[in-house]
């Protein structure tokens, strides 16, 4: 039979598996929101989009399901109607997204791997809300760049949420800002990333959150005394900041 520190030990090590999802510092009480407040409401389709992108190898890079539903509420609170999503995975956020819109909502989604979201493309297309979606592959920054350059696209966008590559965010910020209408929001995903802005040089991190933590961290400091936003971050998922333009 483990001891306490050996049991501890076994505790903090599984937490920092489960911890790029959650920032809780309990499992236990992590496990009790899902249970407790998010499976019981979450749609069906929602679900099986969480458990077939449970099976891919890149799951990690899915919206967590609390995320899911906190974005699906936001997007009703707004009544938002034109959004923007870039970096869609297998589209659970796409879905929760969809799922929240009206009817003639529309969503223009982009990702540079079309085939990852055709994985999911049959969940949303049977939840019905596959026509609020247009799907661009390739990168972003182009497509935006265009988009700027017509003044027509000016705050056009109720919300823009933002999960993909953290070393384009602040590229991204600079172009959103002209696209989101003001009162309209921009959620960028990942803005704890995964406990590592608060790290020390020296701390044991993969090398995927070493690498992309100066990017994060800039950001944050960046959005942080960007006088046209208002901003709050939440320790949902993985940190995400929510930037509302004032100006």
């Amino acid at each position: 039979m483990a001891n306490n520190g050996d049991q501890n030990q076994t505790e903090a090590g599984r937490h920092q598996e489960v911890g790029h999802k959650s920032l809780l510092q309990s499992d236990a009480l992590y496990q009790y929101i899902l249970e407790t407040s998010v499976y019981p409401r979450e749609p069906e389709s929602m679900k099986e989009l969480r458990e077939l992108t449970a099976k891919h190898p890149w799951n990690i890079m899915t919206t967590s399901a609390d995320e899911g539903q906190f974005l699906n509420m936001l997007l009703k609170l707004i009544n938002a109607k034109n959004t923007m999503e870039i970096g869609v995975y297998t589209g659970y956020s796409l879905l929760a997204t969809a799922l929240a819109l009206p009817d003639d909502g529309k969503i223009l989604a982009m990702d540079i791997n079309r085939e990852n979201y055709e994985l999911g493309l049959p969940v949303i297309k049977k939840a019905g809300v596959d026509h609020k979606i247009e799907f661009r592959e390739g990168p972003a920054l182009p497509v935006l760049d265009e988009m700027v350059k017509d003044e027509k696209n000016h705050g056009s966008y109720d919300f823009i949420f933002v999960d993909a590559d953290k070393d384009n965010y602040l590229n991204y910020h600079k172009r959103l800002i002209e696209l989101v209408k003001v009162g309209g929001l921009i959620g960028y995903d990942n803005t704890l990333w995964n406990g590592s802005v608060v790290a020390p040089p020296d701390a044991p991190l993969r090398k995927y959150v070493r690498y992309y933590r100066d990017f994060v961290l800039e950001l944050n400091k960046a959005l942080a005394v960007d006088p046209r936003i208002e901003i709050c971050m939440l320790p949902v998922g993985d940190g995400i900041t929510l930037c509302r333009r004032i100006k």
